[in-house]
């Protein structure tokens, strides 16, 4: 899909970094940002990562060919309310929303007659927040996950898919439930793990925090209030990813209490294995791409 006219509503780090790549990759392309701060927008076009700025969701996306939603979950059915009426048939929406459940409830119940959503989730960004941080590479050998339904019309997935993939992504399909529940474990558990090991640390522990604290709390730095709206939406999969989480550690505190020193290391070892494995399927991975 070549958008002509490409309303992007929320220009922060991963808004501001689609505009800057759709203008990369697709020729002739107008780039349409809303957002509800003046200087936030006035950034993202000195930036050139947009080339219209309104403050009125509906007027981005007025004429607009595709529509991304690129706030907050928490925004989407005060969002979609306030574009619906604007949206022209033929045209299509889609997001980069980071739960997908209740925004396909949303999205397939609001939506006109003869506009298309297709749920989207690329799996690209980091801790930074704003616009400031948006590069064009941002989405370049990243997986993005679409989540269509029985609704979900065939050409119009097929026209997001290869969007994503003019960016650079890798698309893989998986429907609305599973996303919840394996994003859960690999995402909005860890980002929460994070958040709960620095909270943990008193004030004379964090001056003595080396590079692997700092690695492995980085994502603690994210936006409190959009981590805050995925882990509320999602609360059920995180509920049972953290029971089945405290169940290792359960595990590893009884091998301690044991003294148990072969079955720390095999539990360690096992980690270690299991994480090599893993850079070694994303290397393979951006082989074949």
């Amino acid at each position: 899909m070549a958008p002509k006219r490409l309303a992007i509503l929320g220009v922060g780090l991963l808004g501001g970094s689609l505009g800057l790549a759709a203008k990369q990759v697709v020729k002739g392309c107008t780039v349409i940002g809303y957002g509800h701060r003046r200087s936030t927008l006035d950034e993202a076009l000195r930036m050139e990562a947009i080339d219209e700025a309104f403050e009125d969701p509906a007027e981005a996306v007025r004429h607009a060919d595709l529509t991304v939603l690129c706030t907050p979950v928490g925004v989407f059915p005060q969002l979609m309310a306030a574009i619906g009426p604007a949206l022209e048939p033929g045209s299509l929406v889609t997001d980069v929303g980071s739960t997908k459940r209740s925004i396909i409830a949303i999205t397939e119940r609001t939506i006109p007659t003869g506009v298309h959503f297709v749920g989207s989730h690329p799996m690209a960004g980091s801790e930074k927040r704003g616009v400031t941080y948006a590069q064009a590479n941002l989405f370049d050998g990243a997986v993005c996950i679409t989540t269509p339904t029985a609704k979900t019309n065939p050409t119009a997935l097929a026209k997001i898919e290869n969007f994503w993939d003019s960016v650079g992504m890798h698309v893989l399909r998986l429907s609305p439930e599973e996303h919840d529940r394996r994003l859960a474990d690999v995402s909005h558990l860890p980002h929460a793990l994070a958040a709960a090991l620095v909270a943990m640390q008193d004030e004379s522990s964090l001056p003595l925090a080396g590079k692997g604290f700092q690695d492995v709390t980085r994502i603690a730095g994210g936006d409190g209030a959009l981590w805050r709206d995925i882990l509320l939406d999602n609360a059920d999969n995180l509920r049972d990813s953290a029971l089945r989480f405290r169940k290792t550690l359960d595990l590893l505190i009884d091998r301690l209490e044991r003294g148990d020193g072969e079955a720390v290391r095999a539990w360690l070892d096992a980690a270690a294995s299991r994480r090599q494995s893993l850079g070694e399927r994303r290397d393979s991975s951006s082989a074949k791409m």
